[in-house]
């Protein structure tokens, strides 16, 4: 047996599951994109659904020939049952990671926030959590909780909603998708992990830094189908560069030695400079010179953490001088002689 892959434990509040996909996606909850997700996280040693199943009769064959045990929570009056369904699921968590020590990762199939000190329990026991949910009916407290939060409908083989055209127009208006935020996200986190290493960054590890961040981070949310597919994309448009890692398959990723966008921000803030009457700029004012001529002008789609260190970036590679001036109680910038 393989020690190094992962070990699995399953756990699925199945009653919030089929309710939250019947309701979202009109039709009913299908386990396998559900197991193809995990199969490819590794090794499932453990799979748990809990409801009262005379209400999920026609689920009882599928979950039967996918190996999961169906843990029998009877109707009662009124919430006592859903209570009794969380509690079971909570306390059988727990008392499998004491018992079970080779496992290594617990998913929680719920969108429920209740389950929220349960992952911060597991996450105490050095177990890693990944949640899954029907996007509609999860709690927001709950993705950022987990080491890694998969929205149902974004797994591979869940057919999508059909909406009408005024229904698709509303939803895309009312929740627009930044273009540049994939850029943003993936330079300030390989910025962040440059700054506190020796430099060398593999995309495993900028892959696991983003999920730190966000939680419900998918690449197949951008149209990739993978994570090396997604930074082959960032590097041919210049923002990052790959290189052989000390793995194979396992690629060392850095910014663009060769400038790319990059190079070209700094020209356009040499630009910006150049145009003003006096020699010097104040650096406070000059980002919204910058977004004059360029609106999309983000100092963190570069990987920056502020204006400030963009500038001194750009001062360091000849761009620009920048000084500091007691007089004017901020930096000033201008062009090199």
């Amino acid at each position: 047996m393989d020690r190094s892959e992962e070990r699995i434990a399953l756990f699925m509040d199945f009653e919030n599951l089929a309710i939250g996909a019947r309701e979202a996606l009109g039709g009913a909850l299908d386990f396998k994109p559900i197991a193809d997700a995990l199969a490819s996280r590794g090794r499932v040693v453990v799979r748990r659904a809990y409801a009262d199943w005379n209400l999920f009769e026609e689920f009882r064959r599928t979950l039967t020939e996918n190996h999961v045990e169906m843990i029998e929570i009877p109707q009662r009056i009124g919430a006592t049952r859903k209570n009794a369904a969380d509690i079971k699921m909570a306390v059988d968590a727990i008392e499998l990671s004491f018992e079970r020590d080779y496992i290594t990762t617990f998913v929680l199939a719920t969108g429920d926030s209740d389950f929220t000190p349960l992952v911060h329990k597991l996450r105490e026991l050095n177990r890693r959590v990944v949640g899954i949910g029907v996007r509609a009916s999860t709690s927001a407290l709950l993705p950022p909780a987990c080491d890694e939060f998969l929205f149902y409908e974004s797994l591979v083989g869940v057919e999508a909603p059909k909406r009408d055209r005024r229904s698709t127009s509303r939803t895309r208006a009312a929740s627009p998708e930044p273009p540049s935020s994939i850029d943003e996200l993936v330079t300030q986190t390989l910025s962040g992990l440059q700054r506190s290493s020796d430099g060398v960054v593999l995309a495993s590890g900028l892959k696991r830094a983003i999920l730190r961040k966000d939680p419900t981070f998918s690449e197949s949310e951008y149209g990739f189908r993978g994570f090396r597919e997604l930074l082959k994309s960032l590097a041919d448009r210049g923002v990052v560069e790959l290189s052989e890692g000390s793995a194979r398959g396992d690629p060392e990723v850095m910014f663009s030695q060769k400038g790319g966008q990059e190079e070209e921000a700094f020209r356009l803030l040499a630009t910006v400079v150049g145009n003003a009457r006096a020699k010097q700029r104040p650096l406070s004012g000059l980002k919204d010179g910058m977004r004059k001529a360029d609106a999309d002008f983000n100092e963190r789609s570069y990987g920056y953490g502020g204006f400030l260190q963009f500038a001194r970036a750009a001062s360091a590679k000849g761009f620009v001088e920048l000084e500091w001036s007691d007089e004017a109680e901020d930096y000033l910038v201008g062009l090199p002689d």
